[in-house]
């Protein structure tokens, strides 16, 4: 008994084998009724290929995350998983009940009320309508929306939408889990409510699955992490390996494996597609000055010198800028701060009060500033402004300024009260 037990173990929660789905892309509607139809000789599509080869196991009782850019082909493969699509090709096995949260609108009848839709979902499930009655207090009280369950689901904003589907997901006592950024549209307690049940389920010895942009997430409750890129796996590993993998890839910089675990070179167009419009740069930045001095050049480099929009708590960084005077400017201030997403000044500095450069600049010259630091914020998502000024006698002159120009993600999996972290050592003794 116990040889056959261990045997069920090693058993993978989810195999998949050389997975490819493939898209047939059309400039014009009127394209796609020409070919099904045999009208005209030219092929009038494109192949996409939204998985191309992917292989991958996940084992029972393992959290994974997958991430990657939009596009890389994640959302696909969970709906794949689940049987919400079919593959071109491959092989696709799944061992146990699997209960899924994709897209907001899965599987639930809009002009049905909420309840009704619990029973939807839960006869859809294979249960019977006994065993939904059963169950269906613990989903009410989850969900948490009140007299809305009585209402049609047509009618709910998205986070009720999402309240009531996980819900109805982790209460039908599945054993994976699969879940696709929904929980994004939830807020701040209900996600925190998601992810203390995250915890139940893997004290359970429960598989979890998710798709997220939530860098900090993954790095908190997932054991393992799977990253895609234009529908091709360029990696797994842990959760700090792949999210700096991650970052590498969001600025071109990653080398792509040939095979998992192994490591080649990106071509030019797949660097370009790779890093696409991640660079955490804003395109509508607020800038205003006398331009006497003129930010040129600007980016936030990580502890290995690379270029970034995603620090790791704890880890060093660095802002940088370059630059250009058009005119004489005495002893120029170069400074930075950081905003949280609802606009408060949280922390920064300058070169004045630092002492580093007190010197006046020259009409062409041009200057690099670096701006070395410990991330201690908090995880989460933060803004960048960036700003040279000085004092010509008595008046404060801004030469030039540039208002949340870069967006910047704190990776962490600890987060203790407020807007950053003081690092605490605790120790605990006994008293005699």
């Amino acid at each position: 008994m116990g040889e056959t037990e261990n045997r069920q173990e090693d058993i993978p929660a989810i195999r998949v084998r050389e997975l490819v789905k493939i898209y047939k892309l059309y400039d014009k509607p009127k394209d796609r009724i020409k070919e099904a139809f045999g009208f005209g000789k030219k092929q009038s599509h494109k192949l996409h290929y939204a998985l191309n080869g992917v292989s991958l196991e996940i084992r029972r009782g393992e959290t994974v995350g997958i991430i990657g850019t939009n596009g890389s082909g994640k959302s696909t493969i969970l709906k794949i998983i689940t049987g919400v699509l079919n593959p071109t090709s491959g092989e696709v096995h799944v061992e146990g009940r699997i209960s899924a949260l994709l897209e907001l609108g899965a599987g639930f009848n809009m002009e049905y009320n909420g309840i009704e839709n619990v029973y939807l979902n839960g006869t859809m499930m294979g249960f019977s309508e006994k065993e939904i009655d059963r169950k269906l207090p613990e989903i009410l009280a989850f969900a948490d929306i009140g007299d809305y369950v009585y209402q049609p689901v047509k009618t709910y904003s998205s986070g009720m939408f999402v309240r009531l589907a996980f819900a109805v997901a982790i209460n039908i006592e599945p054993e994976i889990l699969i879940v696709d950024e929904a929980l994004s549209v939830g807020d701040v307690f209900f996600q925190a409510k998601c992810y203390h049940k995250f915890e139940e389920f893997k004290k359970l010895g429960k598989t979890i699955v998710f798709v997220s942009h939530d860098l900090s997430s993954i790095s908190k409750y997932c054991d393992r992490v799977f990253l895609l890129n234009r529908g091709k796996l360029l990696g797994e590993g842990s959760p700090k390996e792949m999210i700096d993998a991650y970052k590498r890839v969001l600025v071109g910089q990653y080398e792509i494996p040939e095979h998992p675990g192994e490591v080649g070179l990106l071509e030019d167009e797949e660097i370009q597609a790779a890093a696409g419009n991640a660079s955490g740069v804003n395109p509508k930045v607020l800038e205003y000055g006398t331009r006497q001095a003129l930010i040129e050049e600007y980016s936030v480099t990580d502890d290995r010198g690379v270029r970034t929009t995603a620090v790791i708590k704890g880890s060093e960084f660095t802002v940088h800028m370059r630059v250009r005077f058009s005119d004489h400017v005495p002893a120029p201030i170069f400074a930075f701060s950081f905003k949280n997403a609802i606009g408060t000044e949280i922390t920064g500095t300058n070169s004045m009060i630092e002492k580093a450069f007190l010197d006046s600049a020259e009409p062409g010259q041009v200057k690099d500033i670096s701006f070395t630091q410990k991330m201690s914020l908090q995880g989460g998502e933060y803004l960048i402004s960036l700003g040279v000024t000085g004092y010509q006698g008595d008046t404060f002159e801004v030469y030039h300024r540039l208002y949340d120009v870069i967006n910047v993600t704190v990776v962490s999996d600890k987060d203790t009260v407020g807007y950053y972290d003081m690092d605490s050592a605790v120790k605990v003794a006994d008293v005699n």
